[in-house]
């Protein structure tokens, strides 16, 4: 070379290669990715053998399920047998001898029987459904319900009389006969289970993972 850029002598200026720095900072990554693996790795060991700690207790099935436990179902009380009802049948309709013939079929269903003949005037021909179940107010949850199981889609109503074991049969104007003995059984029967203790559903119920 030329001019003021012109190397003289016989020494010329050695260029240093760059491999070293190279490889000091291959060394560096290397190092830290392996450190990165070596703590990945003990974290899921420690996953492993602890059952995942709060993230496992979470998932467990309580916390998937949430289901509290139910209260259980209160005591029922046994509904009175027919033989304990005393049972007043009364014809609500103009047509004559009904009231005889629905008294001696629950007469043979066990019920005792009381009066038999025309209904009231408050309800003579005022009866539009199939009948009336009319007892006292402490019937309502034991007499009435018992009675009503002979005549499917009868009205239950109390009034202030003060003997809940009488109880009065109106035939209404819809009345055609009593329910069948089979399936009256079946409705007495349905009433004098207890109800079924509630519990938890476990439908949707998922382990955790």
């Amino acid at each position: 070379m030329g001019g003021q850029y012109r190397i003289t002598g016989d020494k010329y200026p050695r260029m240093r290669r760059t491999r070293g720095r190279r490889k000091v900072a291959l060394a560096v990554v290397s190092s830290a990715a392996a450190l990165g693996l070596i703590g990945w790795g003990t974290l899921q060991l420690i996953d492993v053998f602890t059952g995942g700690g709060d993230r496992a207790t979470a998932a467990g099935p309580a916390a998937d399920c949430g289901a509290s436990p139910s209260p259980r179902a209160k005591p029922v009380k046994a509904p009175p047998r027919p033989g304990q009802i005393t049972v007043n049948v009364l014809n609500a309709t103009p047509r004559a001898g009904l009231a005889k013939d629905t008294a001696a079929e629950l007469e043979k269903r066990g019920f005792k029987i009381g009066e038999v003949g025309n209904a009231t005037k408050a309800y003579d021909k005022k009866v539009p459904g199939p009948g009336m179940v009319l007892g006292a107010t402490t019937a309502a949850e034991a007499a009435l319900p018992v009675l009503a199981t002979q005549l499917a889609g009868a009205e239950l109503k109390t009034d202030t009389r003060t003997k809940p074991a009488e109880v009065d049969l109106i035939l209404g104007t819809a009345f055609k006969k009593l329910t069948s003995a089979v399936d009256a059984q079946k409705a007495l029967t349905t009433l004098a289970e207890p109800a079924p203790e509630p519990s938890a559903s476990k439908g949707s119920c998922r382990r955790g993972h």
